[in-house]
């Protein structure tokens, strides 16, 4: 089993070293990841500027590749120029925070498996809802990869990808996996403003608390109610109805 191993919170993250530990025992790892942290990026790729590889070591140990680009330059990389031979699947995670709701379309953590769906591959985005609260990324990783394991054995057909997020409770308190849509609605997040010492005004966009939008079936309820949540996402992005829709317009040119 060939495992291409990603994120977008950067090569360093305690998060992707995690999940490394424990999935080496799925079969065969490279870590390709980003020189620094990428979240937010979306589905970015890089154009103005070359892309550069490089191999990253800890405490003098070969962990893996740092790339200066997005997620999505990542795994196109790593596909196309780093391994020797095509991953069976495509893993990006540990992710540090939830990605759920709207938030996927700025993730790149999903967006890197969104990328190698795009490339024909079986892909897994897989996040933790660390809080304040409790933020064990060792438990949470062991959770992640047992999760993978059943994925893996049931065998998740190449082009499609599955968004994993696990609740911020530990192991023994998650009451199960539930099988979940996105959420769809805006979570009505507002900026700060402050002032520099200069007398300039800037602005901090601030969180909003997601435990009141609960609507039954969706990653957000899931995580919220102990649960894992899985959703299958599609990069085809068509509203098909509204296709249908317009098509029976009078269009002129």
């Amino acid at each position: 089993m060939q495992i291409l191993l990603t994120n977008d919170d950067g090569v360093y993250a305690p998060g992707i070293a995690s999940l490394k530990h424990f999935i080496q025992e799925l079969g065969t790892v490279t870590l390709v990841a980003p020189d620094i942290e990428q979240s937010g990026v979306g589905h970015s790729i890089t154009f103005n500027q070359p892309l550069r590889i490089r191999e990253v070591h800890m405490n003098n140990e070969f962990i893996g590749y740092g790339v200066n680009g997005s997620p999505a330059d990542c795994v196109k990389l790593a596909i196309n120029e780093i391994m020797r031979e095509r991953p069976d699947v495509v893993i990006s995670g540990l992710n540090m925070g939830a990605n759920v709701g709207i938030h996927i379309l700025y993730s790149g953590t999903v967006a890197a498996a969104v990328e190698a769906a795009v490339m024909g591959f079986s892909s897994i985005a897989v996040s933790f809802e660390i809080t304040e609260h409790y933020d064990d990324i060792h438990n949470a990783a062991k959770v992640a990869k047992d999760v993978i394991r059943q994925i893996l054995n049931h065998k998740l057909p190449k082009g499609y990808l599955l968004n994993v997020n696990i609740p911020a409770i530990t192991p023994e308190r998650i009451k199960g996996i539930k099988i979940t849509r996105q959420f769809t609605q805006d979570f009505k997040e507002a900026f700060q403003k402050r002032v520099d010492p200069s007398g300039r005004a800037y602005y901090w966009l601030t969180g909003t608390d997601k435990s009141k939008y609960q609507e039954e079936g969706t990653d957000l309820s899931a995580l919220s109610d102990g649960y894992i949540s899985i959703t299958p996402l599609r990069y085809d992005r068509t509203d098909y109805q509204l296709q249908k829709t317009i098509a029976e317009w009078d269009w002129k040119y």
